[in-house]
């Protein structure tokens, strides 16, 4: 018995051929029924079918139907957006959320975020972290890039607020998971983040996933380059062998570009301090449209240059000058001008990931946290029973661009929410 859609229907002398997905994987299931059942049949409809397993002249499995029953008629008639035999750009395709699932190669973008999503989690369970779950709704802005979305209470007055300080969809949830390594030594969370960042461009969402970790074992910032290098690496090749069939769809669908992941998990990925990253693009400022200035940051044209400048293979920039990282990133021990601090650009994608050692000097730290307000409970970590810890956060979804060569983040996600669009 095999329950689901009809994805293609091939009318011969005797039999019509019935492609039938159930969405679980990226293969169809051929269904042979006789023509005198078949009229009902059509594309996009749902069917049960029950009948004989065999093998058909190619070698593949077939159902020879001994009955079919329509659940749902397709209807293409009546307005479905998505014809048979013929393929759609993205930006129409988002137009219809509710039915995009419907895509093959859209339902294996899901089916591959499934297995990520998983595969992430049975590696730090196999490097014992304990997962955590932190919350949504916070008083902290960590970044301090003010990019917050508010929250308040439809049953409370203009006057009075729910919570007794302003509260916040999360932006990241690095300092909950700094009390908890000071504790448990090794912890993490995967969940939604959220940036009112008000931007539209193909690299950003204001709700994301986002994998952030905290380590109380580490000593520099290269235990935890090193770390997320063997990490990306042993979970991309797991993907590309369990998932082959889906990636090779979606790559087939959406790619744009030359870049092959399999090379780049061959190579050891180079580590430049930010000084001699931005040396290079002031070697090479006239091939930018916009050059970059001294002591600022880089933008997604700098980082997307220099990866192609290093043969694209990624890149983890080091060294920050201070001015540019928040105020719980870690003084370097040589130079007190820069941050111990990191972030990993990736070739067509540019950053997917930043992270730093978090200071652990009381007295620095409480300097830093002077024009910051509510952070007290923070310093407090570092009086009693302190501990250096490090960690990072890197984008879910930028990290499934990379893995399926998908242009457009907007691509990755069921429901994409970005400025003037939250459909569903």
């Amino acid at each position: 018995k095999v329950k689901g859609w009809v994805r293609s229907v091939r009318k011969m002398k005797d039999n019509v051929f019935v492609d039938v997905d159930d969405g679980s994987c990226a293969q169809r299931l051929q269904v042979v029924v006789g023509k005198s059942v078949a009229a009902k049949i059509d594309y996009g409809c749902s069917v049960e079918a029950t009948g004989q397993l065999g093998k058909a002249p190619s070698g593949q499995l077939e159902l020879r139907v001994d009955d079919i029953v329509v659940i749902g008629p397709g209807q293409l008639q009546d307005g479905y957006p998505f014809a048979p035999r013929k393929s759609y750009n993205s930006d129409y395709c988002r137009q219809y959320l509710h039915l995009r699932p419907r895509l093959s190669h859209y339902a294996s973008v899901l089916r591959v975020r499934n297995a990520a999503s998983i595969a992430i989690r049975e590696f730090f369970q196999k490097n014992n972290y304990v997962e955590i779950h932190t919350p949504i709704l916070t008083s902290n802005d960590c970044e301090g890039a003010g990019e917050v979305f508010n929250i308040s209470a439809s049953t409370t007055s203009a006057n009075e607020q729910f919570f007794d300080a302003n509260a916040y969809l999360t932006v990241s949830a690095q300092l909950h998971l700094e009390v908890m390594a000071r504790s448990l030594s090794q912890v993490y969370c995967f969940g939604p983040t959220f940036r009112a960042e008000n931007s539209k461009s193909r690299f950003h969402l204001a709700e994301f996933f986002m994998l952030e970790a905290e380590s109380a074992l580490v000593k520099s910032v290269e235990d935890i380059t090193g770390f997320i290098a063997e990490m990306l690496k042993k979970i991309c090749s797991n993907l590309l062998n369990t998932n082959e069939k889906d990636i090779e769809l979606c790559r087939k669908r959406f790619s744009e570009s030359n870049f092959k992941l399999e090379q780049v998990l061959q190579r050891t990925w180079t580590v430049m301090s930010y000084e001699e990253a931005a040396n290079i693009l002031s070697t090479h400022s006239t091939s930018l449209k916009v050059p970059h200035k001294p002591n600022t940051s880089f933008t997604k044209e700098h980082e997307l240059f220099l990866t192609n400048h290093n043969n694209g293979t990624p890149i983890f920039i080091v060294d920050w000058p201070v001015s540019l990282k928040p105020f719980y990133m870690r003084i370097s021990k040589n130079n007190d001008k820069t941050v111990d601090a990191f972030d990993l650009i990736f070739p067509n994608v540019g950053e997917i990931c930043g992270g730093s050692l978090r200071e652990d000097d009381f007295d620095r730290l409480s300097v830093n946290l002077e024009k910051v307000k509510g952070l007290e409970w923070y310093l407090e970590l570092r009086k009693f029973g302190n501990v250096l810890t490090g960690g990072f956060g890197i984008g879910f979804d930028r990290f499934l661009m990379i893995l399926l060569n998908i242009k457009n983040i907007k691509d990755t996600v069921p429901f994409p929410r970005f400025p003037h669009h939250c459909q569903i």
